[in-house]
């Protein structure tokens, strides 16, 4: 009876070690899972926030740079400046220095955000284009960022970033290969211009002129390089005719739903290629240039500027910005300056003080 007891209080002994080494290996490897998940969600994470890393390096103002809105005089920071208000009620619409037009707001991480664009504007084959063509790469990289300082210290809360704005497609007046009324600019100059940026820590704005092409079409010429996640889409509307019409004779313009499509293009490939947010920067010197406006609406991944690009005198400059942006914009403003032709340069000072203050300055 007693040799029967101890067998059983030794099975009994044997199934409870059993069980309690059971319990802790499966303790043990639900631990193991659950570290191994959190290590696998923390590598996607930082894979994922590599990925989405902006590639550019903005100037940051110098140390003696004083803050925008201290620089301001009271009337500053309550009115424009006269001549963009053209005789009319020169109220601000946005607070001094802020870049989004009244009720816009900016819902993706993009370099306008919390930054400017200072860009450089033309053809490496073509010095009348801009100032592109008028200087070697290295040339113009320092002078391009001699620039860009020059507005990081304007506006130290919205440092600045250098950018080249290369025209890809050229309108002709000749039908070309295509029959579209364009060319392309050979590859060879585009991934020149590509590797500079890059090597700069700058940006890239590939320009289209369209011809009688579609903008979307054209957007598709130059998807490769919109793969690259330091470049970024720019439209001269001007450039696009109708059949029968010439550029550079006849003026062109763009339908807003048309520019649509590209913007909306545009933020899928940024989804499917899991590429920074971008921007899509539309050029307009003239109110035919640009129709249905209210059409162009930024994405959750695309930034949506509308550039004033005429040149001749500053007070007219600074009264159509207000008419083609202020009031017009959806989202940012550019403005544009001509070293030649301007009367006079605008300063990066007088330049910011404009409503609202222009997220985007190219230079021609």
């Amino acid at each position: 009876m007693k040799k029967s007891f101890l067998l059983l209080l030794l099975v009994i002994i044997t199934l409870f070690l059993g069980g309690c080494t059971e319990t802790s290996s499966t303790n043990k490897d639900e631990k193991e899972e659950k570290t191994n998940t959190e290590e696998d969600s923390a590598q996607n994470k930082e894979t994922t926030e590599k990925k989405h890393e902006q590639p550019y390096k903005a100037l940051e103002p110098s140390e003696d740079a004083e803050q925008l809105r201290e620089t301001l005089s009271e009337e500053e920071q309550k009115n424009m400046p006269s001549a963009e208000a053209h005789g009319g009620d020169r109220e601000r619409m946005v607070p001094a220095g802020q870049t989004l037009v009244k009720g816009a707001d900016d819902q993706t991480d993009g370099p306008l955000k919390n930054h400017r664009l200072v860009a450089y504007y033309g053809h490496p084959n073509s010095e009348n284009m801009g100032i592109l063509g008028e200087m070697k790469p290295d040339a113009l990289m320092e002078k391009l960022k001699e620039q860009t300082q020059a507005y990081s210290n304007a506006d130290p809360s919205r440092p600045a970033i250098p950018t080249i704005e290369l025209i890809t497609t050229v309108a002709q007046r000749n039908p070309g290969p295509e029959g579209k009324y364009y060319h392309m600019t050979p590859e060879d100059d585009i991934d020149k211009y590509a590797k500079l940026a890059k090597e700069n820590n700058a940006l890239l704005m590939l320009d289209v002129q369209l011809g009688t092409d579609s903008v979307l079409n054209q957007v598709k010429l130059i998807e490769k390089w919109l793969k690259l996640p330091y470049v970024h889409l720019a439209i001269d509307t001007e450039f696009h005719v109708s059949e029968g019409e010439t550029p550079g004779v006849d003026l062109g313009q763009v339908d807003g739903a048309e520019v649509q499509k590209a913007v909306e293009y545009l933020s899928k490939l940024v989804e499917k290629h899991n590429l920074p947010d971008k921007i899509v920067l539309v050029h307009q010197f003239m109110d035919e240039a640009v129709t249905n406006k209210q059409a162009i609406q930024s994405t959750g991944n695309i930034e949506v500027a509308l550039n004033y690009d005429g040149w001749g005198p500053s007070a007219t400059k600074m009264s159509l910005y207000r008419k083609f942006v202020r009031n017009e914009a959806s989202q940012y403003g550019g403005f544009k300056i001509f070293y030649n032709k301007d009367e006079p340069v605008m300063s990066p000072e007088e330049v910011l003080k404009l409503d609202p203050a222009p997220a985007i300055i190219n230079y021609q």
